[in-house]
């Protein structure tokens, strides 16, 4: 099965665009409880540099969350720890420029957005984890517009 596989597609390829600005853009989105046994979700991402993936994944998540807003915070926190370390690994190579910007990223969950750019915390947000929080401060900081 996998053979007629990679057969099949061994012509596809992931293609890339010239632009002038370089930018690493990551989505990255997670389900609340998916995992049928363990009550876990899933993350996803993929990130993207001049119009092409350049890296993705999808695995379960590392902890039981107990919201939707706390899936995808935990989703947010585990990712964006790979997108800095991305970021960091393509400007030491020193062959490409301007990709030291902030990470622009784009998720589906307006609760985590905003709670993300909020200064003030609330008691409907106790249940999050505090090492998930460090997502909060990387938005505060402007490494992620």
């Amino acid at each position: 099965m996998i053979m007629r596989y990679l057969k099949r597609t061994k012509d596809y390829m992931l293609t890339y665009i010239r632009l002038d600005q370089l930018e690493i853009i990551w989505y990255f989105d997670s389900d609340f409880t998916g995992c049928q046994d363990s009550r876990r979700s899933t993350s996803c991402y993929i990130y993207l540099l001049v119009g092409g993936a350049i890296s993705w994944k999808s695995t379960n998540q590392t902890l039981t969350a107990s919201s939707t807003i706390a899936a995808e915070f935990v989703a947010c926190y585990e990712v964006s720890n790979h997108g800095i370390w991305l970021r960091n690994f393509i400007t030491g190579l020193h062959i490409l420029n301007g990709v030291e910007k902030p990470l622009k990223l784009y998720c589906d969950n307006n609760s985590a957005a905003i709670y993300s750019n909020n200064n003030r915390s609330s008691s409907k947000s106790k249940h999050i984890e505090i090492k998930f929080l460090v997502m909060k401060e990387r938005v505060q900081s402007g490494q992620f517009p």
